[in-house]
Parts: structure tokens; sequence; C-alpha cells
């Protein structure tokens, strides 16, 4: 769901951002919880646009899930409709067929394949299927009013605070890390600046373009040539001016607004119960330890 909200929180997806999120929903999905893929499939068919590869891995799914968003999702193409229509069954062919404004094409295809359908089966089938679909159409129904109790009931989440630019200390430590190859501590600290869970700061710097790690910060307001040094260090492709001329076409403002909606989707998904970095603990007792000998060590000095 945290990967559904931030890829729904993107106005304009760009296509290396439909082809990530391709490759990241089918492994996801197989690993998720029924309500959860429920969820995912009910949020997605409210996007204005989504891969075909996921459309077409979705419409294959048991009618069960399938059926929302084949009723509802606004981003399927009559080709990607025709393709479901040839390798499903008559209950998605259903489901499809109370899709608001259909084509005429699409009108031909489906009653084809009722009459094609309806020639292999007995009344018995065709009963027990309608059946089916009314009970699913209930459960359905009967979902989206405990939804909607739940909502009434929760009190509203506070958004979370504007983006504040990157202290000189994170500036100095993001410069350190990237300089040193440490990924893992990069996440950390970039998780820190965001006020986010280092689920957020992994996941911006698992897209190998780059772009979400330098629209990240230029949001943070970190200087350009601190900017550039981080992003060629992590990313070697963009060395030799290819890092200098993704900042310069990258509007701050827009920038700004988009990392502001991660923020928000982890905030929502995750709040204060993400796991921290397995180090994050050590971190602070060495940290701690090293305060506790300072002390001691100021102390000593001070009697002496």
């Amino acid at each position: 769901m945290a990967t559904v909200s931030s890829f729904e929180s993107l106005r304009f997806p760009s296509r290396s951002d439909l082809h990530q999120f391709g490759e990241l929903f089918e492994p996801l999905y197989n690993a998720s919880t029924e309500e959860a893929r429920r969820q995912a499939v009910a949020a997605l068919s409210r996007c204005p646009q989504i891969p075909d590869e996921t459309a077409l891995f979705i419409a294959s799914q048991p009618i069960g899930v399938a059926a929302i968003f084949l009723m509802g999702a606004k981003a399927i193409p009559d080709v990607t409709l025709m393709r479901i229509l040839r390798a499903t069954g008559p209950e998605h062919a259903r489901a499809i067929g109370r899709r608001d404004n259909l084509s005429p094409v699409m009108i031909e295809a489906l009653v084809g394949s009722h009459q094609d359908h309806a020639s292999r089966r007995t009344g018995e089938d065709r009963e027990a299927s309608l059946e089916e679909a009314a009970r699913l159409g209930r459960e359905e129904r009967i979902r989206e009013e405990l939804r909607a109790l739940v909502r009434a009931a929760t009190p509203a989440v506070e958004a979370p605070a504007r983006l504040e630019p990157a202290s000189e200390v994170h500036q100095a430590l993001l410069v350190r890390f990237a300089r040193a190859g440490e990924v893992g501590m990069l996440a950390v600290t970039l998780a820190d600046a965001l006020g986010s869970s280092q689920w957020l700061s992994e996941r911006i710097l698992l897209d190998v373009s780059g772009r979400q790690l330098a629209e990240t910060l230029v949001a943070l307001d970190m200087p350009s040539a601190d900017t550039v040094f981080v992003l060629t260090c992590i990313y070697p492709h963009l060395a030799s001016g290819s890092a200098e001329l993704m900042l310069w076409a990258l509007d701050p403002a827009e920038a700004t607004l988009r990392v502001e909606s991660w923020q928000r989707a982890d905030s929502y998904t995750n709040g204060d119960g993400v796991p921290k970095a397995a180090n994050v603990d050590d971190a602070q007792s060495n940290g701690q330890d090293h305060h506790d000998r300072s002390s001691e060590t100021g102390r000593q000095r001070a009697a002496g």
C-alpha cells in the first residue's frame, strides 16, 4: 500500500515511474494479504494512468479482486480491454460490461463474447454465475459501508509539517557518506532530513536514474555543487555533466511538491511504527558511550 500510495500521489507519472511501478507491483502484490490486495486494486482503479502490464495482471486475478478494477478503472484503453476480454472468462466480461461510456467497438466485442460463452454453458451454469456476481456485489457494498464507518469514527490525522531545508549538519553528512560510498548511512541521514521513515529514503535511492534523489536534494535546498557531488558518487553514470543537466531541468517548486507528497504518503502509511535501521540503536549507544567518556574526561581535567 505504501508503494501504491506513492504512485497514486504522482499527478503526472513519467515513463520511468510507470516502468518502475510495473516491475514492483506484481511481487509486492503476491506477498500481500488478501485485504491489502483489494485495497491496492481499489486505489489503482482511481489512478488516471497505470502501466499496461499492471492492468493485465490485475485483470487476470479472480473476479472477487478484479471486478472493481474492471468496472471502474479509467486508465484501461480499449486495446487492453480487448486483450483482457480474450484472455478471461464470462465473469470478467460482465464486469467490463458495467463500465461507463463503453465505445461501440467494445460493446460489439462484449456481445460477441457473451454469445460465444452462452453457446458453451448450460442454464444452470449461467444462474450460478449470476448468483456469484450478486454475492460479490453485496460483499463489496458491505466492505464500503464498513470503511465509511471506520473513516467516520477515526480522528482526522494531522497533516505532516511542510518540508524544511536540510540543516548544515545533514548536508555535511550527506556529502561525507556519499564520498565514502556508505549508502546505508546515507539513507539514514536522508530519512532524518526528511523527517520520514527509512523506507522512503531507501525507495528514493533505489531509483537508478537518480532523478528522485535529485528532486529530494533540490527540495531540501542543498547547494547545487554538493547535490552534483552526491549524485555522481551514488550514480556514476551521471558524471560528465549529466547530473548538472538533470538539475537544470528540475523546477524547485515542483520538486518540493512532489517530495512533500511522498512525505504525506509515508506518514499516512508508516507513521511512528516504522522499524528503525539495524544500525540505529548501535549508533545511539556508541554516541552515548562517547558522550559519557567525554564528560568523565572533562571532569578529570577540571579536577586536575
